[in-house]
């Protein structure tokens, strides 16, 4: 496993640090797929889903010491790392299948994956991202081993909800106008 912001040999858990500021509303989910998921894939799914978006948030939310994301992800990738393992092989699985065959699926994963982490990645609602997901990281290292899958039912849909931008944070663009005078032209050293 890979620690937030550092390089390794598989690259999996590592967000590509595309960070391309897709607006919220197009966050909102990722992409569905089909044909649909058992359950066991469901939950895969969310479980991969919701550790991108803490993934993107350990990169993406460093603005903030308090928030602690890189240091909460990175306790996470050793806590849960089996059911992370799980969902990425449980995922290649499925890709594989419905796209006959290894080669394929694999390319369409690494397509679903990295959707899945610019889905996270916003400008629009960045205080209220990265506030939402330090408190579900929080939330997800008091979960027992084992128990992520269960937790990502309730945690993707928190996270994926913070990306419209409502909450108690004021609003970036709702910006205030005031009438500037005119200033006259400097002529030398003296303006005015």
């Amino acid at each position: 496993m890979a620690e937030a912001g550092k390089c390794s040999g598989t690259g999996w858990l590592v967000a590509t640090g595309l960070f391309l500021g897709i607006t919220a509303a197009s966050a909102s989910a990722a992409t569905p797929l089909s044909p649909p998921l058992n359950e066991k894939e469901t939950v895969a799914d969310r479980v991969w889903l919701l550790r991108a978006g803490l993934n993107v948030a350990a990169l993406q939310c460093q603005f903030s010491p308090f928030l602690m994301a890189a240091a909460n992800y990175n306790a996470l990738l050793r806590q849960h790392s089996d059911e992370f393992t799980n969902a990425f092989n449980v995922m290649n699985t499925y890709f594989a299948r419905t796209k006959k065959g290894q080669r394929a699926g694999a390319r369409a994963f690494d397509t679903y994956a990295t959707r899945a982490n610019q889905n996270f990645s916003t400008f629009d609602a960045q205080y209220t991202f990265c506030d939402a997901a330090a408190t579900i990281a929080r939330q997800a290292l008091a979960v027992p081993k084992g128990k992520f899958g269960a937790f990502s039912e309730t945690g993707l849909p928190q996270l994926q909800a913070s990306l419209n931008g409502n909450s108690r944070l004021p609003a970036l663009h709702n910006f205030v106008w005031v009438n500037v005078p005119k200033v006259p032209p400097c002529k030398g050293r003296r303006c005015g």
